[in-house]
């Protein structure tokens, strides 16, 4: 290969990332391990799979897959704004809400920028950022959570963006409703303040924020959410962001235009129409975090209460053994390490038979089984 160096020709942004690390699929542990009936509770899946609807719809798609896709995906838009109440000119479409995080990034930020995000937020904030090489400022949490206040004294006149997850990931931790409110209003507007929502439908009804409906007030408000959590689509990668109508027009500019695939689209489309898989997610969800809970309480370990699908669980300094013990045994969680979080592990909530299978995973371990 001679004296080739792609390394020294890439951006210094790019050099200093490291790749993201997903959840291990049970594919490869079956490979790894020769491992069968694996228990999967990593990725913050829905148990339930996917909607019939959404099966039915995909069904029916499946003999049209030589054309393209809509690229301004009109349809999706019009439903999408019809069930929020705002104009389809305020949506921008994308592979997953992280595409529309990345979007929003290359739209505002530059290397001479700032990026405001919380200690144990989402990994995406900081990789995008660096990408981009602009200057990453994360602020220490408070009881895993964010601390709104050091947020708003960091902002300075290079700041161009925060990020916000609400419920967090991996922490679960949840900013009131008028707690957020406030945080906006104290925002400039040179400011762009990304809410990203991606467990939005989990939160209960008393407790969500109104956020779209904030965007009117505060024009600086971006929101995102997407139908790989509660909705089931995640290996479809289907997102959305609700905007001040001249932020989509310019994220709309470098999107890519089939960006959502035909799957996709239609996927989400009936997913949108099918209330009783959404309710029926949202009630397995708060039955199995109930039954993590319980088993959390029973054995004296400490936990970060969820307002998302996992609980994020502090095991002790031996979690990575503990997540190598668990896979062996055949259920996959999720080490934090990266996160800031070396002695916990988050767990996705499962099915009732899949919670248990980790518990008595657990219970096995603990007794040198």
């Amino acid at each position: 290969m001679g004296d080739f160096d792609a390394t020294a020709l890439a951006l210094p942004g790019i050099r200093q990332l490291q790749p993201y690390q997903a959840g291990k699929p049970i594919e490869e542990l079956e490979r790894e391990l020769g491992i069968t009936n694996i228990v999967k509770l990593a990725s913050n899946e829905n148990p339930l799979g996917v909607s019939p609807m959404v099966q039915q719809a995909l069904t029916e798609k499946i003999t049209s897959l030589a054309r393209y896709p809509d690229a301004n995906g009109f349809y999706l838009k019009t439903a999408l704004a019809k069930k929020y109440q705002v104009q389809a000119k305020q949506i921008t479409l994308g592979n997953g809400s992280n595409d529309v995080l990345e979007l929003l990034a290359r739209t505002y930020v530059s290397a001479q920028n700032e990026v405001v995000f919380s200690q144990h937020a989402f990994v995406v904030y900081p990789l995008i950022t660096k990408a981009i090489g602009a200057t990453p400022v994360a602020i220490p949490a408070v009881d895993y959570g964010h601390d709104l206040t050091a947020m708003l004294a960091a902002i300075n006149e290079r700041t161009r963006m925060i990020f916000i997850a609400n419920p967090n990931n991996p922490t679960g931790t949840f900013i009131a409703s008028d707690v957020l409110h406030e945080f906006l209003a104290a925002v400039p507007q040179h400011v762009l303040v990304v809410l990203d929502e991606a467990y939005y439908e989990y939160v209960s009804d008393l407790q969500r924020a109104p956020s779209i409906q904030w965007i009117e007030q505060f024009p600086n408000l971006v929101i995102t959410r997407t139908f790989s959590k509660a909705y089931g689509l995640a290996g479809l990668r289907a997102g959305y962001a609700v905007s001040h109508p001249q932020v989509a027009d310019l994220m709309n500019r470098i999107r890519q235009p089939f960006n959502m695939n035909e799957l996709a689209l239609t996927a989400a489309m009936a997913a949108l129409q099918d209330d009783d898989f959404l309710q029926r997610s949202v009630a397995i969800n708060r039955e199995g975090m109930a039954q993590l809970v319980a088993f959390c309480k029973l054995q004296g370990l400490n936990y970060i209460p969820s307002h998302g699908n996992f609980l994020t669980i502090e095991v002790g300094d031996n979690a990575a053994e503990l997540y190598n013990q668990l896979l062996h045994k055949g259920v996959i969680v999720r080490p934090v390490a990266g996160y800031e979080l070396p002695r916990h592990l988050r767990v996705s909530i499962g099915l009732q038979v899949e919670n248990q299978a980790f518990i008595d995973a657990m219970v096995a371990i603990t007794n040198g089984q």
